[in-house]
């Protein structure tokens, strides 16, 4: 007698490893599975209601995004952010993003992305006086993935996909929502302004003082998820 998938009739693998991999992901983010959290097939398997084919792909996935990190010999793990890391990753998105810059500015792109980004930074400063640090942050996100999106890469989109999951497992340092609080009011005014700054250099085709704007904002993110590392620093945002 064959065995009965564990997996309703119609619906197919790929949908569940999809889903799967989606709540692995937000509980990562939100700070459900800590860092260093080791993840078996065979918990979330049962926890899911699915099959263990699913939770594999799922899991390959995330390990490929760089949201897991597999060990040899030991299993599965929620990466445990490093100051080295911290640092690496902004030095990544610097990379990526003034790319992205060089290639969007006095371009027809420019018009476009300009609305686009516009946007988002109407909405983060909307969050910022609503005291809704959880949308800034996510707000904040997005903003740094239009930039790329609108620079119509598909390799920069490919490269940035990585390096955007690794950044929020940087800012899973910032999971207290009193410390978050206290991170985001003391430069709140400044992180709508230098996402402000950046989009509208852009618009004056200044390519180059816009990549300055931006590397100034990643500097000032690098210093504030150290300091929660306890590697110092006194200025604080994120980005």
């Amino acid at each position: 007698m064959a065995t009965k998938s564990s997996a309703p009739t119609g619906i197919p693998r790929e949908t569940f490893a999809s889903m799967v991999g989606e709540r692995i992901r937000a509980n990562i983010i939100e700070g459900v599975l800590p860092p260093g959290s080791q993840l078996h097939e065979v918990e979330l398997a049962a926890s899911f209601g699915v099959s263990r084919g699913p939770v594999r792909e799922a899991l390959q996935r995330l390990i490929q995004e760089g949201l897991l990190r597999s060990e040899p010999h030991r299993g599965v793990f929620v990466p445990v952010m490093s100051a080295d890391d911290i640092g690496d990753v902004y030095l990544a998105r610097e990379a990526l993003e003034s790319a992205a810059v060089r290639r969007i500015t006095g371009t027809p792109r420019m018009a476009p992305a300009y609305k686009a980004l516009d946007k988002i930074v109407r909405g983060m400063e909307t969050a910022e006086k609503a005291e809704d640090w959880n949308t800034v942050i996510s707000r904040d996100l997005d903003f740094h993935t239009g930039l790329v999106t609108a620079a119509n890469s598909p390799r920069l989109e490919r490269m940035f996909t990585t390096v955007i999951s690794e950044t929020r497992l940087c800012l899973g340092l910032l999971t207290d929502a009193y410390d978050r609080r206290e991170d985001l009011v003391r430069r709140r005014d400044d992180l709508v302004e230098e996402h402000r700054e950046i989009i509208e250099l852009m618009r004056a085709e200044n390519s180059e003082a816009a990549v300055a704007a931006l590397t100034r904002h990643f500097d000032g993110a690098v210093v504030t998820l150290k300091r929660r590392l306890g590697a110092g620093g006194e200025d604080e945002q994120v980005g």
